[in-house]
């Protein structure tokens, strides 16, 4: 319980300092209400308060579907705050810019690393020479606004490269987690194998010769014998059970363990991070392939990157390494083998360019 509470802690704090970020924020529209106070009188006064109390709650809305990755809705709410923010220039005149500094970042933060730093220039821009251009708006130019838009744009982008580093970093702690679990498995396995195995092996080979030596044995002696043969034949069986049961291969497990290879190897690797997708009677059987692909892309390819793709009814795996013919004796014939009685088929081989594939599908 305790290391279940540990983990989940640092992505709490990332959402309470994303909370106090997205607070700190509305200090523009509380600034944009200022000039709303200054120019604004009666009726047109009330409709700015409410206009920028729109534009806060768009803008803390936004923020709660950033951290739950509902991208469609965030766009939408962007594109509201923006909406809101043009009648409120015909009321805060010039101050109304101040909104900028909410709405440019919030967008140049999930608009690519292109598209971004465009928006951000565009936005400075437009508190520049806006204010020069609007008839009424004899303040000059809007450096001020220009230089919140920009440095709010830095923070942002900033705290968003924090949280994303986090966020791997939490990842890769629950993949070393899982591997250290397998890994105690196997050993347990191994274990047990080598303390138990080799003995009840040696009773049951001993127990069988005592059966053939005593068959002028009474009966009674005779029957205790073959029981304990049986017995031990049976505990034997159970004990390779269990070991089969700890030493199972899984997709994850397998996904985990050839993510951390290909990195040792130097190699770029581009793996799913969830197969929840296959169904649990392919789960093993995927496990397998993924394990001989990686395997095989670390001793003989020289690849430099390394993709796996998954699908309901398909795996492959494809590098970008020296291509060559399908060979035999290999781990392959056991993979085609096994592949074929699940009903499947599996394709190998090189791809042009460059690389080599290894493809396993079921039909639909």
């Amino acid at each position: 319980m305790a290391g279940r509470a540990e983990s989940g802690q640092p992505g709490g704090l990332d959402e309470r300092r994303r909370l106090l970020l997205s607070l700190g924020m509305l200090c523009y529209p509380f600034l944009a209400g200022a000039g709303v106070a200054q120019y604004s009188r009666g009726a047109g006064l009330v409709a700015g308060y409410l206009l920028l109390a729109g534009i806060a709650a768009c803008y803390l809305a936004v923020v709660v579907a950033s951290m739950r990755s509902a991208w469609q809705a965030y766009w939408g709410l962007l594109a509201v705050m923006t909406a809101l923010a043009v009648p409120v220039a015909l009321l805060a005149r010039e101050t109304a810019l101040i909104l900028l500094a909410v709405i440019v970042p919030a967008a140049a933060v999930r608009a690519g690393r292109r598209t971004g730093p465009a928006l951000v220039v565009l936005g400075a821009t437009a508190c520049v020479v806006v204010p020069m251009l609007v008839p009424g708006w004899d303040t000059g130019p809007g450096w001020y606004h220009a230089v919140a838009v920009v440095f709010t744009a830095l923070l942002v982008h900033a705290f968003s490269g924090t949280a994303t580093a986090n966020r791997q970093l939490r990842e890769a702690r629950a993949e070393v987690a899982r591997l250290a679990s397998e890994a105690e498995r196997n050993r347990i396995a191994r274990d047990l194998h080598d303390l138990l195995g080799h003995s009840l092996t040696a009773i049951t080979v001993k127990s069988g010769l005592a059966r053939r030596l005593a068959a002028g044995a009474p009966a009674a002696a005779l029957a205790e014998i073959e029981s304990v043969e049986r017995l031990s034949r049976q505990t034997l069986a159970d004990v390779r059970a269990a070991v089969s049961g700890y030493r199972e291969v899984t997709l994850a497990g397998e996904l985990a363990r050839g993510r951390e290879l290909l990195r040792a190897a130097g190699v770029a690797a581009d793996l799913p991070t969830a197969s929840d997708g296959v169904p649990p009677e392919r789960q093993e059987l995927f496990g397998w392939i993924v394990r001989e692909g990686v395997t095989n892309v670390v001793r003989h390819a020289r690849a430099g990157r390394c993709t796996v793709e998954l699908t309901v009814s398909s795996v492959e795996i494809r590098d970008d390494g020296a291509g060559g013919p399908a060979g035999t004796g290999s781990g392959l014939d056991g993979l085609r083998t096994r592949v074929a009685a699940a009903g499947g088929v599996l394709t190998a081989g090189p791809v042009p360019p460059r690389g080599w594939s290894l493809r396993v599908e079921f039909p639909a």
